[in-house]
């Protein structure tokens, strides 16, 4: 099957089937916002904005990487990055591996940054293609054709390993990590794409000089359900279908990447942490913000409205927006910057909102 197939393939299933993960959830569950009943100050003055790889952003907010490549993902992307850039925020794309075998397509990523001039775009490509031919060269090209500030290296290896196409050789990967890091000349983000990334492989993410970790955890999307569902054959079926329960919850990778990097008051030179994979809700982007994340990911909710259109998305923001405003407010938080451990307290039992 060709790239273009398979990615047509991945928006239809997400839009059409259950692919959440069963019974993993992110995690934000076990937590609940400490409401403060006086705040002392006035709900125009909450500052929902923050600063992420040198420009403003009116929320700590990505539109996490999806797809590209097809018509489809290009009307899906051009719709995203209309929106990103009406309301300020940031946005991954996706995959730009087909970018770089179908050179055709190219014309595609660079309206991206036409659509979106003054927003941080983050290019993307599989981490294993460092396997299969890619280099510095290819790193390179992604991160040019849409002017990207950053490159996301993806990790999927568990939907690599479901796939009857996928790419399972992930030997010395690190080694060439590190030379990508060393040599590009933009910041490289390592996420996964919603299984999680933990404490330990964080650490050597670091050591190997990324700038950032998407921790990219478990009770979103469940990639492995979505290659069931592509499945051509019962056993491929069976086999995808047997990690339906896979993955660390986001919020346990929020902890044990915190406690690698330190919190956001260690200043600039702090590795970036972004908190994606099950985000639902502003109210879980406030709880990421107070486990320490700088900015949460959001995909899925923001796809379904990407494929009816740029006006639906950029509503879908703003709705929010003022949801993150006003649960700040009613947390003590005037700014980004005064959200921390404190506004959060365990839930027990776990606590669903």
């Amino acid at each position: 099957m060709s790239s273009q197939n398979r990615k047509d393939d991945h928006i239809r299933i997400n839009l059409a089937e259950d692919v959440e993960s069963e019974r993993v959830h992110n995690g934000f569950e076990r937590y609940r916002i400490r409401h403060c009943p006086l705040p002392e100050g006035n709900l125009e003055r909450v500052d929902t904005g923050t600063r992420f790889l040198g420009r403003r952003l009116t929320l700590p907010l990505l539109i996490s990487s999806m797809t590209g490549g097809t018509d489809t993902a290009s009307r899906v992307n051009r719709n995203l990055a209309e929106a990103a850039q009406h309301r300020r925020v940031a946005m991954g794309v996706g995959s730009q591996r087909i970018m770089v075998e179908e050179h055709q397509v190219a014309r595609n990523w660079r309206a991206l940054r036409r659509a979106a001039p003054d927003v941080p775009l983050l290019a993307n490509l599989g981490l294993v293609q460092l396997n299969k031919g890619f280099g510095l060269a290819e790193c390179i090209q992604v991160v040019e054709v849409i002017e990207a500030e950053a490159l996301i290296l993806h990790l999927n290896v568990l939907q690599e390993c479901v796939q009857p196409e996928g790419d399972t050789d992930w030997t010395g990967l690190l080694a060439k990590l590190e030379q990508v890091c060393r040599e590009l000349p933009v910041p490289v983000i390592v996420k996964e794409v919603g299984w999680g990334i933990d404490g330990r492989t964080a650490q050597r993410l670091l050591e190997a000089g990324v700038a950032g970790i998407d921790v990219a955890g478990a009770g979103g999307t469940s990639w492995s359900e979505v290659e069931m569902h592509r499945a051509v054959t019962r056993r491929q079926q069976r086999i995808a279908g047997a990690f339906r329960h896979w993955g660390t919850p986001t919020a346990e990778c929020l902890q044990e990447v915190g406690a690698i990097v330190g919190d956001r008051s260690a200043g600039l030179d702090r590795p970036i942490v972004i908190a994606s994979g099950g985000v639902r809700s502003p109210l879980d982007i406030l709880k990421s913000l107070a486990l320490g994340a700088d900015l949460a990911g959001v995909a899925g909710p923001l796809l379904r409205k990407a494929v009816e259109s740029a006006e639906a998305v950029v509503e879908e923001l703003e709705i929010w927006g003022s949801v993150l405003r006003i649960a700040m407010f009613c947390s003590g938080c005037f700014a980004v910057s005064d959200v921390d451990r404190r506004i959060v307290v365990p839930a027990e039992p776990p606590f669903i909102g």
